[in-house]
């Protein structure tokens, strides 16, 4: 092996240990309750019998490996947008060419999208509190504190979120690797007692349990799912990290750890049936019990960054895709692009976990919310991922029918079977889900209704600047102007409107318009391309890279631009707003426009996100009639 190749291979394993820390703790907690939640969920009670246990712990074995081990790592983990997971990627994976009804297709990507935000609310409050529960097996009459130390435990997560989920990965990693090593051999351990248990491998067994088991087995099967909750999330936090420590990590730790600790707990089952009130900590000699829950503690708060950091991600493409409001986005690695942090999502979704905890206060009520939500997402992605095997890839009909119809036989059981606790708390991820995607969709076509307006008067610069010199009314005056707008080429509103209320022109004229490269820098030296357009009137176009802020005054000061000789505290900003009005035009329904107008004005102000001088920026309205 070649010390180029020594090195490949040892950045590769330091970036698996650190994805640990932060996309499998979500699927990698769920021995703490998904053994007892399928034997004692809500509607069905199992008797703990051999043919149960061995059926219960068949259908987790081919869950792990079917659903997320097939579909996800290796199938829907490919279909990546430039290094980016998640739904709203894979919906922008379709070709727009080859989209016979794309607005279902993207109102269906956008619904579990927004069903990913209620789960995101919902894992980390479940995850938590079943850990801190743990002490209950060790310790009587700490009932009423669990809920106030689950929410000291979630504030400090959403509190540390700042730092980033490359510096949080590199904390909580190595707290992974020793929680996956753990319970590996509480596994073990129970394993080398009842080595029967690995009879459950066999499918047949769970074929059996739901022959002898009915609808009763069917209901299980709805608790069964908790064992692959996280699968989504790991095709969200694909852009954190990428899709090769992911897989590595996986199939060389997480994966063999789990299979060992279900089948451990199985194994303890078969021998004390009365463990099933909560076999994980059972399966723990009671001298460690208490080390255990502070290792799990640990662990489920752990759990929740997959599902926070997913919600990162989601949010970002949301911004860029045009279904959310500007919101301020902070990139904590110079080196990866997809790790960032939302602080807007972030206190949002610890104000709704804590009031879930405080909502429901146990566990076990929690479980009935969750995977709903998760189902229906997962259903989701496998309707998307025939359009895209299709339409991207070129897959022929068959196999990619054939495939994701497999694929959706198990998707569309495991979503039946959560159906029957929608009444129980189900419910609140799909409503949830319904509020964000109403917003998304609302922001969409806001946004489509104040393009078609504007591009109605919108003119080349060009031509714009070739009338004026006609115009024997405008005066010039000393100074410097500046004008920005996203669309390069075309006549800022702003220089419109200013022209069209003073019927001035400032000496020296500035229109701006800034793109974001897929770098974390760009040397100064390349920042700028300059159009001159003669008589003292410039465009540039601005590149900065994703770890930069756009400063625009710095940013016409460097490489090509300095020739300019810009001074930044010289200068006048103008800045274009649009001030919407609610109308009965047709577009959208009025509550909706009213919806989307106070979105707009909430949505992160344009000249802070330019690092605008307030006391030199000038902002100019245009009236939109909605």
């Amino acid at each position: 092996m070649t010390a180029r190749q020594r090195s490949a291979n040892n950045a590769l394993a330091t970036v698996s240990v650190v994805a640990l820390g932060v996309v499998f703790g979500d699927i990698g907690t769920s021995p703490l309750y998904a053994m007892r939640e399928s034997f004692l969920g809500e509607g069905h009670v199992l008797a703990v019998t051999e043919e149960n246990v061995l059926g219960i712990v068949s259908l987790v074995f081919w869950s792990l490996i079917i659903v997320i081990s097939i579909k996800y790592l290796a199938v829907v983990m490919r279909a990546d947008n430039d290094g980016e997971g998640g739904i709203l990627a894979l919906t922008s994976l379709i070709p727009a060419a080859q989209r016979h009804g794309t607005t279902v297709l993207v109102l269906v990507g956008l619904f579990g999208t927004a069903l990913l935000y209620g789960d995101g609310m919902i894992t980390p409050a479940i995850s938590v509190l079943s850990a801190v529960e743990g002490t209950e097996v060790a310790v009587s009459g700490i009932e009423d504190w669990i809920a106030p130390i689950a929410i000291v435990i979630l504030v400090a997560l959403f509190a540390v979120q700042r730092h980033g989920t490359g510096s949080l990965g590199r904390v909580f990693g190595p707290v992974m690797v020793a929680w996956f090593g753990v319970i590996a051999v509480l596994g073990v351990t129970r394993l080398i007692d009842r080595p029967g248990v690995l009879e459950a491998i066999n499918p047949v067994h769970a074929a059996t349990f739901f022959a002898d088991n009915g609808i009763t087995g069917f209901r299980a099967l709805g608790s069964v799912f908790l064992v692959v909750t996280g699968g989504e999330a790991l095709y969200a936090d694909m852009g954190h990290f990428g899709r090769r420590p992911i897989q590595v990590a996986w199939f060389t730790l997480v994966l063999p750890a789990l299979m060992l600790n279900y089948f451990g707990q199985g194994a303890l089952l078969l021998a004390d049936p009365a463990a099933v009130d909560n076999p994980f900590y059972r399966m723990a000699p009671a001298a460690t019990v208490l080390p255990l829950v502070v290792l799990a503690t640990a662990a489920t708060v752990i759990a929740s960054q997959a599902l926070i950091s997913g919600a990162f991600s989601l949010t970002r493409q949301a911004v860029q895709l045009g279904y959310s409001p500007r919101v301020r986005i902070i990139h904590t690695s110079p080196h990866e692009i997809g790790q960032i942090y939302v602080p807007f999502v972030n206190w949002a979704l610890m104000v709704a976990c804590v009031g879930l905890v405080l909502g429901f206060r146990t566990s076990n009520s929690l479980a009935n919310a969750y995977g709903v939500a998760v189902t229906t997402t997962m259903v989701i992605t496998t309707v998307l991922l025939f359009a895209v095997l299709r339409g991207r890839f070129g897959w022929r009909l068959a196999p990619a029918l054939a495939l994701c119809s497999a694929f959706g036989v198990i998707d569309m059981a495991f979503f039946g079977a959560n159906l029957y606790k929608i009444p129980a708390g189900g419910w609140f991820p799909l409503v949830a889900g319904a509020a964000v995607f109403t917003l998304m969709t609302t922001w969409r076509t806001g946004r489509r209704l104040v393009g078609e307006r504007l591009r109605a008067d919108e003119v080349p610069l060009a031509e714009y600047l070739e009338s004026l010199a006609h115009n024997k009314h405008l005066a010039r005056v000393p100074g410097s102007a500046v004008f920005l707008y996203s669309r390069a080429g075309m006549t800022p509103p702003a220089l419109i409107a200013n022209l069209r209320h003073n019927e001035v022109l400032h000496e020296k004229v500035t229109v701006v318009s800034v793109i974001t490269a897929d770098t974390p820098r760009v040397l100064p030296a390349e920042r700028a391309d300059i159009t001159e357009h003669g008589t003292g009137i410039t465009a540039v176009t601005l590149h900065f890279g994703f770890m930069e802020g756009p400063d625009v005054p710095k940013g016409l000061t460097e490489g090509r631009a300095a020739k300019l000789g810009f001074d930044p505290q010289q200068a006048s900003y103008f800045l274009g707003s649009e001030a919407l009005v609610v109308t009965k035009r047709p577009g959208m329904a009025t509550w909706r426009e009213h919806l989307f107008a106070t979105a707009s004005r909430n949505a992160t102000p344009a000249a802070n996100h330019f690092h605008l001088p307030p006391e030199r920026t000038v902002t100019l309205g245009t009236q939109i009639e909605l």
